[in-house]
């Protein structure tokens, strides 16, 4: 599924949808850094994309960067708010406590 969505980025396609399943599809393989990046871009097209905000702070998370991944989840907890996404919400409020707990 990433090669073909990589053609598409390729050939000009770039939209929310496809970094999302990019940046998910990086995640899956555990690469951060390319998560990350994709995930970034998918919330810049699309602010309120709770989901992607929380795959964001997930990637940022497992980069080692607790306080972009903190930043990523309130973002989402918002959006995921905005659009009434009680699971999603719900979801990253569970992670920031994790990092409150955690002393990070």
């Amino acid at each position: 599924m990433r090669e073909s969505l990589e053609k598409m980025l390729a050939k000009g396609v770039d939209n929310s949808l496809l970094r999302f399943g990019l940046g998910k599809s990086w995640l899956d393989t555990g690469d951060a850094d390319q998560a990350a990046e994709h995930l970034a871009r998918c919330v810049e097209f699309d602010p309120k994309y709770s989901a992607a905000w929380k795959l964001l702070g997930k990637a940022h998370q497992l980069r080692g960067d607790l306080a972009a991944a903190r930043h990523a989840w309130e973002q989402g907890v918002t959006a995921a708010r905005a659009h009434g996404d009680k699971q999603a919400e719900k979801e990253m409020g569970v992670f920031l406590k994790k990092l409150d707990k955690s002393g990070q």
